[in-house]
């Protein structure tokens, strides 16, 4: 996935040489918080430091997200992505507590949809922002505390629909919360918000996603009132009867289109591949 640069309208970016490397070390930014919320156009993604800001600040469309260390590819939903790159910077304290919060976490808002830890490495912090699509942005900085903010607009139009996760809080039933989606593919946008999880405030009451070993889907379709979704990844009930299947049927089943849902394991399985009716893999039998 290539974006054009065309879509970033300013970036702000910094350098720091050998020479002054001592420096900037000395003077190093620690990650405090993260933050973000609509405003009408655009959604407003907040990195605050405490400290000065990083000399470097790098903001750009990416194919996929790399975790520093490791170099394993970090899972991100949506269908654009952007990397947010800082240094020297850190989001731990000397004890290797973290700093900023939650590694991963989820907003609702019309574009902006998750933002993931991707590294925190050698005095480079590195993210993943999940998108809904793909729009121009802004950086900008502010002081008094330290702050990076990325100003993201939003799609032209989206329509909320009902997203479903389950509620630990009420004897691990399916609760609705609403998401805002881009038509016409309401039901695929539907499924990549309930992939992305709750939010932080949904969590805290009791919402969890129970992903069953899959970590996103590869496609939906919908023909004659039956739904199909062939996850990816694994694919394990862990012995549990609340599984995935709990979370995309009510999704799906939300739209007037679709009557039955047929989940497909990663190698395109289900108990009743055919006929109008529900169908779940062998893998997500308790």
């Amino acid at each position: 996935m290539i974006f054009p640069a065309a879509l970033v309208l300013f970036a702000s970016f910094g350098g720091v040489s050998a020479a002054n490397a001592d420096v900037a070390t000395a003077q190093q930014s620690t990650l405090v918080d993260i933050r973000a919320a609509n405003h009408t156009t655009y959604d407003r993604l907040v990195f605050e430091f405490r400290g000065p800001l990083p000399q470097e600040r790098d903001v750009r469309f990416v194919s996929q997200i790399i975790e520093d260390g490791s170099g394993a590819p970090v899972p991100m939903i949506g269908d654009a992505v952007l990397q947010v790159r800082f240094f020297p910077a850190v989001g731990h304290d000397d004890a290797g507590n973290g700093t900023f919060g939650p590694l991963r976490r989820t907003f609702a808002l019309p574009n902006l949809m998750q933002v993931n830890s991707a590294g925190d490495f050698e005095a480079v912090l590195r993210f993943g922002v999940s998108l809904a699509q793909a729009k121009p942005f802004r950086v900008s900085t502010l002081t008094n505390p330290s702050r990076l903010v990325i100003d993201i607009d939003t799609p032209a139009q989206t329509v909320p629909v009902q997203v479903f996760f389950i509620d630990n809080a009420n004897q691990q039933r399916p609760r609705a919360v609403s998401r805002p989606v881009i038509p016409p593919a309401t039901s695929r946008g539907a499924l990549q918000r309930m992939f992305a999880g709750p939010t932080q405030q949904e969590a805290a009451g009791g919402l969890v996603f129970v992903d069953s070993g899959a970590g996103n889907f590869a496609t939906v379709w919908i023909t004659d009132q039956v739904a199909r979704v062939q996850l990816t990844d694994d694919c394990d009930s862990r012995g549990s009867t609340t599984t995935i299947a709990n979370e995309i049927m009510p999704t799906l089943k939300q739209f007037s289109t679709v009557d039955w849902v047929k989940i497909l394991d990663p190698n395109g399985n289900t108990e009743e591949p055919e006929g109008r009716s529900d169908s779940i893999p062998f893998c997500l039998e308790p």
